[in-house]
C-alpha cells in the first residue's frame, strides 16, 4: 500500500514535467522540428544504404538465392523498391530546406526522383571503383584468404563502399542523407569517412579502427591507411577573430601510392603528402612533404628493470 501511494505521489510530478519540456521547445528552438516540413527517416536511409549494397554485391548481402535466370528481374524489383524509398527520403530532405509553404512541393519531389534516377545510373561505375578497393585489401592483406572474406567481413571495405554511395549523393547536392550514411558506418566499424572527401581508386583501409577522413580531404590513388590514421583539421580561434572555415580547404592531400601507418596524424588544407611517400606509425604533421619521402619518428628509447623474485 505504502508502494502504491509512492507511486501515485511521484506521478502526480508528471503534468509539471511536460510543461517544462513544453516550455523548454518554446525557448530553445534551434533544436526542434515541430510544425516544419518532415525530416527524412534515419531507418529508411540505413535500409536504402543495405539495400544498394545488395545491388553493388549481389549474392553477398540479403538472403534471396541469386542465378542467372532470375538476378535481372530480382535487380529490377529491387531498383524499383528502393527508387521509392530513395526518392521520398530525398524529397524530404530537400523540402526541409526547400522554404515554400505549401504542404506538398511538386517541384521538390520532381528533383528528387530526377536525382535518385541519376544516382542508379551510377551503379556501374560504382562497381568498378569498389572493385578495385577490394582487389587493393586482398593485395595488401597477406591476411586475407579470398575476395569473400574481404566482402563479408572487412570494416574499411564497408566503410569505404558506404563513403563511396554518400559522396555521389553530396555530389548531387542532397543534405542530410550522406551523412546519416556514414554516420552509420562510422558507429558500425569505427571509420569516419566524411561524404565530402574525395577519394581516388584502389582504396585500402587496413583494420581500420579509429580512422577519421575530414570533409575536405584529397586523397589520390593507390593509397593505403592504417588503424588510427586521421587527416583532419587545424583547430581554428575560439574566439571568432580567425577568418570562417567553412567552404575552404581545411583537410590534407593525399597524392597517388602513399602508405600511412597506424595512429599518424596529418592536419591542415595546405599539407600536402607527396606521391609515394611512406609516413611511420605515430607521426604528426602539419607540413608538407615532397614525393617519394619516408617519414618516421625517431626510435624512442626503452628501458628494461629486471624484476626481482619474490620469494
Amino acid at each position: 500500500m505504502r508502494q502504491d501511494r509512492s507511486k501515485c505521489l511521484l506521478r502526480r510530478q508528471l503534468p509539471d514535467i511536460v510543461d517544462d519540456i513544453y516550455d523548454s521547445y518554446q525557448m530553445i528552438p534551434s533544436i526542434r522540428n515541430i510544425g516544419e516540413s518532415r525530416l527524412p527517416c534515419k531507418s529508411v536511409v540505413i535500409d536504402i544504404l543495405e539495400g544498394v549494397m545488395d545491388i553493388l554485391f549481389p549474392g553477398y548481402y540479403g538472403d534471396s538465392v541469386l542465378c542467372w535466370e532470375n538476378s535481372r528481374y530480382y535487380v529490377g524489383t529491387r531498383i524499383d523498391n528502393l527508387f521509392i524509398k530513395l526518392s521520398d527520403e530525398i524529397s524530404k530532405s530537400i523540402r526541409h530546406e526547400c522554404g515554400q509553404d505549401t504542404h506538398i512541393c511538386i517541384e521538390c519531389r520532381d528533383k528528387a526522383e530526377k536525382c535518385a534516377t541519376d544516382f542508379f545510373k551510377k551503379m556501374p561505375k560504382l562497381r568498378s571503383f569498389l572493385s578495385e578497393d577490394i582487389k587493393a585489401a586482398y593485395e595488401g592483406d597477406p591476411a586475407a584468404k579470398s575476395l569473400d572474406e574481404i566482402i563479408f567481413s572487412y570494416p574499411g571495405t564497408y566503410s569505404i563502399a558506404t563513403y563511396r554511395i554518400a559522396h555521389e549523393l553530396h555530389l548531387m547536392g542532397i543534405p542530410l542523407i550522406p551523412r546519416i550514411m556514414t554516420e552509420h558506418a562510422h558507429g558500425k566499424t569505427g571509420i569516419d569517412i566524411h561524404p565530402g572527401a574525395k577519394i581516388g581508386r584502389s582504396f585500402f583501409i587496413d583494420h581500420g579502427t579509429g580512422v577519421v577522413i575530414g570533409e575536405t580531404t584529397k586523397i589520390g590513388d593507390r593509397v593505403r591507411l592504417y588503424q588510427g590514421v586521421t587527416l583532419g583539421a587545424l583547430s581554428v580561434p575560439k574566439d571568432g577573430t580567425g577568418p570562417s572555415m567553412r567552404g575552404r580547404k581545411r583537410h590534407p592531400t593525399i597524392e597517388d601510392d602513399v602508405t600511412i601507418y597506424a595512429g599518424a596524424t596529418i592536419l591542415g588544407g595546405d599539407t600536402v603528402i607527396g606521391k609515394g611517400s611512406t609516413i611511420g606509425g605515430n607521426v604528426w604533421l602539419v607540413e608538407s612533404v615532397p614525393p617519394g619521402t619516408r617519414v618516421v619518428i625517431e626510435k624512442p628509447q626503452l628501458r628494461f628493470k629486471t624484476k626481482v623474485p619474490v620469494d
